[in-house]
């Protein structure tokens, strides 16, 4: 019985400290392994004498929480092995992007957010249908995000061929791979928009480079 697999993804939050709220859904299909990608990834890391951490992209481009203390070089390199094994993966995406000041409430972001998810579906609905299950990984971890899923995935397709997981980053590369696309989709708005921030520079460089090495890379698995 064929699955397919939905990993998602958030950046942002319901109150004023981020100016965007961004949601990625990262697919893949369950008969295609990414066994010989993570294996190649764990040894590329052992080879250069890197520490296996679960990707958590904003803490190691900030140096917090499992990254508190190392340096930005090996952190810059975790970030490279992990975006090479990303790009080999048999994967597609999209992220949905929002800015907070153009909705009055909460209720108006999920109805907008429901009604995106949903015209995705649709928009690839022959696709989606040839799965038996689809299996939906998100940890849960903002209403708003689960309320929009649940919602616009049990509309648009039917509900007993949906099946939902936790989907804690720390346990599935898959996770982990929603998480960095995410955070690169808000670097492209916030280079954009000309508000990207010293540590931005650091990591991806100017514009051109940042679109050059990591946007146009993954905008290559866009549904």
């Amino acid at each position: 019985m064929p699955k397919i697999s939905l990993f998602v993804d958030e950046s942002g939050e319901s109150g004023t400290e981020s100016k965007y709220y961004l949601l990625t859904l990262v697919f893949h299909e369950q008969n295609s392994s990414i066994d010989k990608q993570i294996e190649l990834y764990e040894h590329a890391l052992h080879d250069k004498g890197l520490p296996d951490i679960p990707l958590h992209t904003s803490p190691l481009l900030n140096g917090h929480d499992d990254y508190e203390g190392m340096g930005i070089q090996d952190r810059k390199r975790l970030l490279q092995a992990f975006f090479t094994m990303l790009q080999h993966m048999p994967i597609m995406y999209h992220t949905f992007s929002y800015e907070k000041s153009d909705f009055k409430s909460d209720a108006a972001l999920i109805t907008k957010m429901k009604r995106d998810v949903v015209n995705l579906i649709f928009d690839n609905l022959e696709y989606l249908q040839r799965f038996d299950k689809v299996k939906v990984y998100y940890d849960d971890g903002q209403r708003i995000v689960t309320k929009s899923l649940h919602d616009a995935i049990e509309y648009a397709l039917a509900s007993n061929a949906v099946m939902y997981k936790d989907g804690c980053p720390k346990d599935y590369r898959l996770a982990q791979a929603a998480d960095l696309i995410c955070t690169l989709e808000l670097t492209a708005l916030k280079f954009d928009a000309k508000v990207q921030t010293k540590t931005d520079d650091r990591f991806f460089g100017a514009f051109g480079s940042f679109k050059k090495n990591y946007l146009k890379k993954i905008r290559k698995m866009l549904i």
